[in-house]
């Protein structure tokens, strides 16, 4: 229900922006505006009042929302209003170039509104981000993560031949550069791993079940996730270092999780440190794999960084985060358009982007993905396809090179 309600509350404002885009450019240019609607209302509205030529409401149907614009074929399919004579008031009558920005208009808004909400969260909360040079323990890595190459403690170094500075900047870098490659330091040798297309069609699959690599940490218990937690009844302890297992060193979170996934339902022998001390202690596993702990988790154990903006380091860094966020989503394309890493099976619904809140409202993520959206909402809106601005810019287009309108046909 919480991922729901931001997702309603967050397009709801992005359709309030983008159709005051065009609202604001067909009002400037003194074109008729008939309609101003947020979500849909066939049939009737729950709310609507008229104030001068533009009647403004509230549907029923939360599907987005709609100006009307006089003279001009739209969402309404008002064909008929086509027919008559035009009027110096209606859409069909303007200058192209005026045409044009009305259209535009939208997705203009859609590409400020994201950077005045970039420049906003920065401000208001600064950032938190993992600096590749602070994992100090390498990577963890899943099977297909070892599939393709990877080896638990590697070291990245760059990937395509470019130094990333961020951890979370690495997998996107890795699947939409040109190159598809990363160099690791692996026990003191530089190594390069190359994916290849089905490689890539294997990690784009994963739908987040694995996440390919992740920061290593070590295996520090934090507390004990149930009342008859094995860990607990054997004897171990908050803040005890899991460091071997059956005598064998084993010190890193990823590999426990192995080890104990091969010892359901059996005994095993744990070597841990608490304090400066060495205990040994036998624990039950049971038949999930695991031993009853939460574990203290990688942000504890790496030097996580944060930056805070004045408001105005600010501005030019939130211009040039949602700058890289366009540049991100229309490298994408490239991914999506190549049948062979098969990133189109991805393409999701609304319940797809609603599953991309958190489950528990938080009003950072929330505008940080708002204005995501807002570029996706933006872009998505320039593409040549009739139903959209974009088909509609590609008419106008038309007609400014050629001097002559498209057919209504």
């Amino acid at each position: 229900m919480i991922q729901a309600l931001q997702l309603i509350l967050s397009l709801s404002i992005l359709v309030i922006f983008h159709e005051f885009g065009h609202f604001a450019f067909a009002k400037l240019f003194k074109t008729r505006v008939e309609k101003f609607y947020l979500f849909f209302n066939p049939w009737f509205s729950l709310f609507k009042f008229k104030k001068g030529d533009t009647e403004y409401g509230i549907g029923w149907l939360p599907l987005g929302g709609y100006v009307k614009i006089s003279g001009m074929i739209d969402e309404s399919m008002d064909k008929e209003q086509m027919k008559q004579p035009p009027q110096p008031w209606e859409f069909r009558t303007k200058p192209a170039w005026q045409r044009l920005l009305i259209m535009i208009g939208g997705v203009l808004v859609n590409f400020i509104l994201a950077g005045l909400i970039y420049i906003a969260v920065l401000f208001v909360w600064g950032e938190d981000y993992l600096p590749v040079k602070n994992m100090k323990y390498g990577i963890a890595v899943d099977s297909l993560g070892y599939e393709v190459g990877f080896r638990g403690g590697d070291q990245i170094v760059k990937v395509d031949s470019k130094e990333i500075a961020r951890f979370n900047d690495v997998m996107p870098e890795l699947l939409m550069g040109d190159k598809h490659s990363v160099h690791v330091l692996r026990e003191g040798s530089e190594v390069e791993i190359v994916l290849t297309k089905p490689q890539i069609a294997a990690i784009i699959d994963i739908k987040g079940k694995d996440k390919l690599f992740a920061p290593r940490f070590p295996f520090v218990i934090d507390t004990f996730s149930m009342k008859d937690s094995n860990a607990e009844k054997a004897g171990f302890r908050k803040g005890d270092r899991l460091v071997a297992a059956n005598d064998s060193a084993i010190q890193y979170f990823d590999e426990y999780l192995k080890f104990f996934s091969k010892h359901k339902n059996d005994t095993v022998k744990i070597t841990a440190m608490r304090n400066n001390d060495s205990i040994s202690i036998p624990v039950f596993v049971s038949d999930k794999g695991t031993i009853g702990v939460q574990v203290v988790m990688f942000t504890e154990h790496l030097n996580l960084e944060h930056q805070d903006y004045t408001f105005f380091q600010s501005v030019p860094a939130g211009v040039q985060k949602g700058g890289k966020a366009v540049s991100d989503y229309l490298r994408q394309f490239k991914l999506i358009f190549d049948p062979e890493t098969k990133a189109y099976n991805q393409l999701g619904s609304f319940v797809t982007i609603g599953s991309i809140f958190p489950k528990q409202w938080n009003w950072q993520a929330f505008w940080g993905l708002t204005a995501f959206l807002s570029i996706i909402l933006g872009v998505l809106n320039l593409m040549p396809i009739p139903a959209l601005d974009g088909g509609h810019v590609m008419f106008v287009l038309f007609e400014m090179v050629t001097g002559k309108k498209p057919s209504d046909r």
